[in-house]
């Protein structure tokens, strides 16, 4: 028996585009819990994007009025520092300060470690939830090979997705508090690409953080409440691995650039094309000057609560 009409066929790209509109909530639930880190909590308003969970105070008028900032190294204080390695904890704290250090250099003068300044800009990590290098594995494979057939993006699979808790805030020279923020958010299966590696959504999400907390110093404002600016020249500069604005910012190593790109595609660890912060010259016990990496990272042991 026929019947008068036809199921049409639905291209493989239309059924991709609705399986892409229908993950966009599908992400790693990483909670918004304050550390131990801060001056002061007080004062703190929840925020946040679609994706980003936050808390946040600010105080407009020092932030507006200050030129200069200095951005002491993250560092990394988490319950679970054992299950990392300080190379990998180090490439989420110095990703950290690299886009802090980038975005902050859009209206401040950044400067060095020894040279005094109007802000200090202090950041630590507080939880990262470990992506599940299996699973990340899995999907890249799955999406090159989805990506291969119909030309398309394809989305992760929504397991093993990791996450990244930070908190900072920046302190005038009178050591009163101008900002703060708590931080926190997870990988999902559309923005963020599954890389082999235990730190592979926190080190994608660590520039997230840097540019969220940098844009809020920058314009004095609530950056979840405010339209996203375009990509500036000397943004763009840096995020391709070029020379950074300010001499200061070159302690944290260029940025990966179109190789960092390329393996982030391929699903690559971090540590593969991303080199870390600069080394710096200290002297042997001979007075030879060696090479020795730069310190951008301490892990402390996490408090046993947290300050709310």
């Amino acid at each position: 028996m026929t019947f008068g009409f036809q199921i049409p066929e639905i291209p493989p790209r239309a059924v991709l585009c609705v399986i892409l509109l229908s993950s966009v909530s599908s992400c790693a639930n990483v909670p918004l819990q304050a550390g131990a880190t801060l001056g002061s909590y007080a004062g703190m308003t929840k925020s946040g994007g679609t994706l980003t969970k936050a808390k946040l105070r600010v105080d407009a008028p020092p932030l507006l009025a200050a030129q200069t900032v200095r951005i002491v190294p993250t560092a990394a204080q988490i319950r679970n520092a054992g299950a990392y390695g300080p190379e990998d904890l180090a490439l989420v704290t110095n990703t950290i300060d690299r886009a802090l250090c980038t975005g902050l250099s859009e209206r401040f003068k950044v400067v060095a470690a020894n040279q005094p300044a109007d802000l200090v800009v202090r950041a630590t990590v507080t939880d990262i939830v470990k992506t599940n290098r299996a699973a990340a594995a899995t999907s890249t494979v799955a999406s090159l090979g989805v990506t291969a057939v119909l030309a398309v993006p394809a989305p992760r699979l929504p397991i093993g997705l990791g996450g990244l808790s930070v908190e900072a805030e920046a302190v005038g020279q009178d050591g009163s508090q101008a900002a703060a923020m708590v931080w926190a958010r997870g990988a999902n299966m559309l923005t963020t690409k599954a890389r082999i590696s235990t730190i592979g959504d926190a080190y994608s999400l660590a520039s997230s953080f840097g540019n969220d907390f940098s844009r809020m110093l920058v314009a004095g404002r609530d950056p979840f409440r405010e339209s996203m600016t375009g990509l500036s020249l000397q943004k763009m500069k840096a995020s391709l691995g070029g020379d950074p604005k300010y001499e200061a910012c070159r302690a944290f190593g260029s940025a990966p650039g179109l190789k960092g790109v390329v393996a982030g595609q391929l699903g690559l660890p971090p540590a593969w094309t991303d080199k870390g912060a600069e080394p710096t010259q200290k002297a042997n016990a001979n007075g030879t000057p060696s090479a020795t990496a730069v310190p951008n990272n301490s892990v402390m042991p996490a408090p046993s609560q947290t300050n709310q």
